[in-house]
């Protein structure tokens, strides 16, 4: 058939890959060399074409002739073109020395604007930037609320704490913070083992050494006085009926020390008092 009764019949019928919006009317073809629906770029009603196509970022030079369109399935001629553009160049000026000028010249900008977007598309895949995604409301709310379970679960104020004292006693910050080390291992080990501080009781029974000269004389006849009316209740309990010994218990040993301690502290400082004396006397 005719280019021009193909043309015709495409043109003013119907053509499956006409485009017609506002700015013009245009071709889908994937073989259309300029996407122009117009006479030198349609594919279909010219028998001998030539394109240049992209598979996978290598660059394919197809060329159809009027000997091949009996056979569809060995239409197209295709040549692989280099990568560098010069030599790309070379290849087209090669297989279409004796083409048509107008259609060289298209197949060349078509490779030079194909060349442009390939370097473009590279420099977009190393760049880093940011992929917008959707994400439904409900999910988010969902994610949230198990999040500040899972919080509340681990405790995370309290391991934080912990991992400061750690870190601290480890002496990981140096001198950035001005506290006493001392203490503060001390307060770590009382939190390890839960016990309290220790708090200064006194004791009952403690003893006590006082000097001498400070206790005055009147004192000391009232010791002996207090001594004398001690033994005259025991002359009197020994008239007295015998009275069965309870066993006495622990509590009651306890205080009978504490009065054969006290007793030790005044004959000690009787003894004090009468040295004391006696180096007066050889004074």
């Amino acid at each position: 058939m005719s280019d021009d009764v193909i043309w015709h019949c495409i043109r003013h019928n119907h053509c499956s890959f006409m485009a017609k919006i506002t700015t013009g009317i245009f071709c889908r073809n994937p073989y259309n060399a300029t996407g122009i629906c117009n006479r030198s770029s349609c594919p279909l009603a010219n028998s001998r074409y030539a394109t240049i196509r992209d598979h996978d970022g290598i660059f394919y030079l197809y060329m159809k002739t009027a000997e091949r369109a009996h056979l569809p399935n060995k239409l197209w001629e295709r040549v692989k073109l280099p990568r560098n553009y010069e030599k790309a160049m070379e290849v087209i000026n090669k297989h279409l020395e004796f083409w048509p000028k107008l259609l060289v010249h298209k197949i060349k900008q078509r490779l030079t604007k194909m060349t442009q977007y390939r370097i473009r598309m590279r420099k977009l895949q190393l760049k880093v930037r940011e992929k917008i995604i959707t994400v439904p409301r409900k999910k988010t709310l969902r994610e949230s609320r198990r999040l500040e379970k899972a919080e509340k679960a681990a405790q995370l104020e309290k391991s934080i704490e912990n991992e400061l004292k750690e870190r601290l006693r480890k002496g990981v910050y140096g001198d950035i913070y001005n506290y006493p080390f001392n203490q503060f291992d001390t307060i770590l080990e009382m939190e390890d083992y839960d016990v309290a501080p220790e708090i200064e009781e006194e004791e009952e029974g403690e003893i006590e050494y006082v000097e001498g000269d400070d206790i005055e004389m009147g004192d000391m006849d009232d010791m002996e006085d207090f001594e004398g009316l001690g033994d005259e209740d025991d002359e009197d309990d020994g008239f007295e009926e015998p009275v069965t010994k309870k066993p006495m218990g622990p509590g009651s040993n306890f205080r009978s020390k504490i009065g054969k301690k006290s007793t030790k502290v005044i004959t000690e400082v009787e003894q004090d008092e009468d040295r004391s004396s006696r180096q007066r006397t050889q004074q």
